[in-house]
C-alpha cells in the first residue's frame, strides 16, 4: 500500500509539473523575459518547492525520531543537487539522441549555464568543506551559511541584469502552447496565468510531502538507512519536476529553457539547501554523504569543462547519467 501510494504522488507531481511547465512560459513571454530567467529563476524556484519543503518537514515537523527526521532532511538536501547534475543530465541525453545523435548538438544560452555552473560549484564546494567544520564551531557554520545565502541573492541580481541584453539577442521566452485553464474557459489574462502556476506549485508540494510518510516505511522493508533512501528515493520524486520539465523543452529545442531549469536549480540547491543543512542538521562527512558530494562535484565539474570549449552535446551530458549509475553501484554492492 505504501509503493501505491508513492506511486499516486509521483503521478500528481507530473501531472503539477505539465500546469506548471505550460503557464509558466505564458509569464515569461507577458514579461518579456530571457528564457534565461524563466528557466533558470522562475522554473528553477518553483519546481524547487518540494525538495525545500522535504527537508524543513523532515527536521520541523517530520517522525517521532529526530535521528531519523535528521537523515531524511540531509539525505534530501544533498540527494537534490546530486540528481540534477547526473541523472537529470543523462535524461536529456536520452531524450534527444534518437533525434539528434550521440555527437549532436546542445544550443542553450551559453553565458547563463556558464554562470550557473559557477555560482553552484562555488556554493557547494563551500557546503562540502562544512562537512569537516566541527560541530562544536558554531561561528563557523553560520558564517559558511550566511556566505551561501548571500551568493544566491548575488546570482539572483546578475541573472536578472543579463535579461534584457539577452531578449534583444532574440532569447525571449515565448508559449507555443495555449494555457491549459483557458482550454477548460477561462479566459487568458495574467490572473489566469498566475492561478495556474499556483495550482502547479501546490500540488507539487503536496506531491513530495506524501513521500516523506513512505520513507520511513520503505527505508525499514529493504533494511536500508533513512539516510541512503532519503540520497536516493526522495530526490526521484522531488527533482521529477526539473527532469520532466527540461526533458519537455529539450524534445521541443527549447534548450536554453531546459538547461537553465537544471543548472538555475542547482545554484539553488547547492547554495540555500545546504545553507540549512548546515545549521540544522548534523552536517558530517557519512560515507554516502561523501560519496554524493564528490560525485556531484564531478558532474558538475565536468559541465563546466565542456561549456568552456565552446558546446555542449549529448555525449557530454551521457557521461553525467554514468556517474549517478556509478554512485549507484557503490551504495547497493
Amino acid at each position: 500500500m505504501n509503493f501505491l501510494f508513492m506511486v499516486v504522488m509521483l503521478l500528481v507531481i507530473l501531472a503539477a509539473s505539465e500546469l506548471f511547465v505550460n503557464a509558466l512560459e505564458h509569464l515569461g513571454e507577458r514579461l518579456k523575459i530571457s528564457e534565461g530567467v524563466t528557466g533558470s529563476l522562475f522554473a528553477a524556484v518553483g519546481t524547487a518547492m518540494p525538495e525545500t519543503m522535504v527537508p524543513l518537514i523532515a527536521i520541523f515537523a517530520g517522525t517521532e525520531n529526530q535521528s531519523l527526521n535528521e537523515e531524511i532532511g540531509v539525505g534530501a538536501i544533498l540527494g537534490a543537487p546530486l540528481m540534477l547534475a547526473t541523472l537529470a543530465m543523462g535524461l536529456l541525453a536520452i531524450a534527444t539522441v534518437r533525434e539528434r545523435g550521440i555527437r549532436g548538438a546542445f544550443t542553450p544560452e551559453i553565458s547563463g549555464v556558464r554562470r550557473d555552473l559557477d555560482f553552484f560549484l562555488v556554493a557547494f564546494g563551500a557546503a562540502s568543506v562544512a562537512l569537516f567544520v566541527p560541530h562544536h564551531l558554531t561561528v563557523v557554520r553560520v558564517a559558511i551559511s550566511s556566505v551561501l545565502v548571500l551568493s544566491y541573492f548575488v546570482y539572483i541580481m546578475l541573472t536578472l541584469r543579463a535579461s534584457e541584453q539577452l531578449v534583444n539577442d532574440g532569447h525571449g521566452t515565448e508559449a507555443d502552447r495555449p494555457m491549459l485553464l483557458n482550454r477548460i474557459g477561462l479566459p487568458d489574462n495574467m490572473f489566469v496565468v498566475m492561478v495556474q502556476i499556483a495550482l502547479g506549485v501546490i500540488l507539487l508540494i503536496a506531491g513530495a510531502k506524501g513521500f516523506i510518510y513512505g520513507v520511513e516505511h520503505l527505508a525499514a522493508a529493504f533494511g536500508v538507512s533513512a539516510l541512503l533512501v532519503s540520497l536516493l528515493i526522495v530526490p526521484i520524486a522531488t527533482e521529477l519536476p526539473e527532469k520532466v520539465n527540461s526533458v519537455l523543452w529539450i524534445r521541443r529545442r527549447k534548450d536554453t529553457l531546459a538547461f537553465g531549469n537544471l543548472t538555475g536549480a542547482m545554484v539553488f540547491q547547492g547554495a540555500l539547501l545546504p545553507a540549512i543543512g548546515v545549521m540544522l542538521t548534523p552536517w558530517e562527512p557519512r560515507h554516502e554523504v561523501f560519496a554524493g558530494v564528490v560525485i556531484t562535484l564531478g558532474g558538475a565539474i565536468w559541465l563546466r569543462y565542456v561549456v568552456s570549449t565552446g558546446g555542449l552535446r549529448v555525449w557530454h551530458v551521457m557521461v553525467n547519467g554514468v556517474l549517478y549509475l556509478a554512485y549507484l553501484a557503490m551504495m547497493l554492492i
